[in-house]
């Protein structure tokens, strides 16, 4: 027998905070977060967290899921943990909402766990989009990426897997400071591993080819972090637990001559 979602009493929404303090929010996911029972947060900093305690009075952070001080945990164990904590309240009924950094949906496997089983139970569950990292990145160092096209990956799954990068079009890796990391229970990267990506990213971009570190700002006060360096130098590099990898392309697009001969064009009219 099929479930009906949203036939039970309690609900989730997942929103996302953006990534500067309260000025990149949606109207919609603030309004969302005031008319909550109860709001989860998993939000940067104390800053953060405040102000989601002004908008409602019933705040819980879910930071101390997380492993303290000397305690080795898996995050798997974490996630569970956290998604658990959320669906208890929506069992109880409560209009539940989830506030996380950024877009809700964008490296933030806890959301999408948690609307899936939500729904599951027959909940009703949906996310509201929030701006994201990548977002920011384009607005920060002035690129567009429609213009040669982009491609983004989790940086140790594109050391796990063979994927192959176009070179003409943006490359961005993202939580390059964990790159390399499998057990999931570490929370940086070493010289090393960053040595082992430098080598792999050499079969299509030379040691010498300007990549940029980026970090978004979290504060109105701060300004991005934009730091340019040659490929080579990235095992040097100061990473945080929010640095970006973006490479730029390093060959020019090549005219598909064919296509464009079926479609009864040439290179000039391209412009």
């Amino acid at each position: 027998m099929s479930v009906q979602i949203g036939a039970q009493k309690g609900s989730l929404v997942c929103v996302g905070t953006g990534l500067n303090l309260a000025g990149q929010i949606s109207v919609l996911s603030k309004s969302y977060i005031e008319n909550a029972d109860i709001v989860f947060s998993l939000v940067p900093d104390g800053f953060a967290q405040r102000w989601l305690e002004t908008l409602n009075n019933n705040v819980s952070s879910l930071q101390p899921f997380y492993a303290q001080e000397d305690e080795v945990k898996s995050r798997r164990e974490t996630y569970n943990q956290m998604v658990q904590a959320i669906l208890s309240e929506v069992r109880n009924g409560s209009k539940v909402v989830c506030a996380l950094y950024g877009h809700p949906g964008v490296f933030a496997c806890v959301s999408h766990f948690a609307i899936e089983q939500a729904r599951g139970e027959g909940y009703s569950a949906m996310m509201e989009p929030g701006i994201s990292a990548e977002a920011c990145l384009w607005a920060d160092l002035g690129i567009d990426p429609g213009k040669s096209g982009h491609q983004s990956f989790e940086a140790s799954q594109f050391m796990f897997y063979k994927h192959v990068p176009d070179p003409t079009t943006h490359l961005v890796l993202w939580q390059i400071g964990i790159a390399g990391e499998h057990t999931l229970t570490e929370f940086n990267t070493s010289p090393d591993k960053l040595q082992v990506l430098v080598e792999q990213l050499n079969e299509w971009y030379p040691l010498a080819h300007e990549i940029t570190i980026y970090e978004a700002p979290n504060l109105p006060t701060q300004q991005a972090r934009v730091d340019k360096l040659a490929l080579k130098d990235l095992p040097f590099a100061r990473l945080t637990a929010i640095s970006t990898l973006m490479i730029p392309p390093s060959q020019s697009l090549e005219i598909n001559h064919k296509v464009l001969a079926k479609l009864g064009i040439t290179a000039a009219d391209l412009g």
